[in-house]
């Protein structure tokens, strides 16, 4: 049993075992707390995309989609190796599962065939989204692999677990097939190694971009509520495009959408393409200075 890792611990296990992490977005707040509780933790839990490309699988697994919302895991570990953290908290990943393969997780011991779906795996587990098609043919890169080991010995080093910790989603819940393309056996064994010896230390962070990152258009929405979208708004008000009375601020309004609206005219967009709700191509053009 142990209390989940905070967003700072998460991220410096993450980076002390030498991992390239990437914070996507507001992960640090981007969570399904308001659905059912989060911990106590057991375990890790690896899972593949069934997705190509590592931008769109980074936002899919973000925002999620209309049957199941985002977060879908806590990181999403691309085919270069790079770990893009989009989830605190819990997150829609491992779904129910075999109550005898939690205690076993537990426990720390061989892992009984999962037959059973009567458990919550949201709350117990870390996700990992790995970057693959889980067609059987789609490589595994050596730098992915190498990352999802450390992954999983980071997070298992955080709470002192053994390899024991780490399991597929294959595992847990009946009819589920992933990771497919290699072996958690293998993997765990790789782990176990990795934990018997010290981590490789921390990778350099990223520099900060100068600008925020286009967030998706997704992100602009009524009950949003982030620094972004005051540093959009000011930005706005500097192109001469503000339509505010009172602001900007931090929650999204329709004084946001009217004000992005102008932006988009200004650009030259029309009818529909000046709608107000961001774009990728008039957002880069704002320059919003990164948050």
């Amino acid at each position: 049993m142990a209390t989940p890792l905070s967003a700072d611990k998460l991220l410096k296990a993450l980076r002390d075992e030498g991992l390239h992490v990437v914070e996507h977005r507001s992960w640090r707040t981007n969570n399904r707390n308001h659905k059912g509780p989060w911990g106590p933790t057991h375990g890790v839990m690896i899972h593949h995309t069934v997705t190509s490309g590592t931008s769109s699988s980074v936002e899919l697994c973000y925002n999620g989609h209309s049957a199941l919302p985002g977060p879908l895991c806590h990181g999403v570990i691309a085919k270069d190796g790079t770990v893009y953290l989009v989830g605190n908290g819990r997150a829609n990943h491992a779904g129910l599962g075999d109550d005898d393969v939690l205690r076993a997780v537990i426990a720390e011991k061989a892992l009984p065939p999962d037959n059973e779906a009567n458990t919550d795996g949201n709350r117990h587990f870390y996700g990992f989204e790995c970057v693959n098609l889980g067609d059987g043919k789609d490589p595994w890169p050596a730098a992915q692999l190498l990352a999802i080991e450390r992954a999983s010995a980071a997070v298992c080093r955080a709470h002192g677990w053994s390899e024991r910790s780490v399991i597929g989603h294959l595992e847990w819940q009946p009819g589920k097939v992933d990771p497919r393309g290699f072996s958690m056996n293998g993997m765990r064994g790789r782990v176990a190694k990795r934990l018997g010896g010290a981590p490789d230390g921390p990778s350099d962070p990223p520099p900060r971009p100068t600008y925020e990152p286009f967030p998706g258009s997704a992100f602009f929405k009524v009950g949003r509520n982030s620094a972004i979208v005051t540093a959009m708004g000011k930005r706005l008000v500097a192109e001469d495009c503000g339509r505010y009375t009172v602001g900007p601020g931090p929650a999204w309004s329709e004084a946001d959408r009217k004000s992005y609206a102008a932006w988009q005219r200004k650009l030259g967009y029309t009818g529909g393409d000046a709608d107000g709700i961001p774009g990728k191509t008039s957002w880069d053009r704002l320059k919003v200075p990164n948050v």
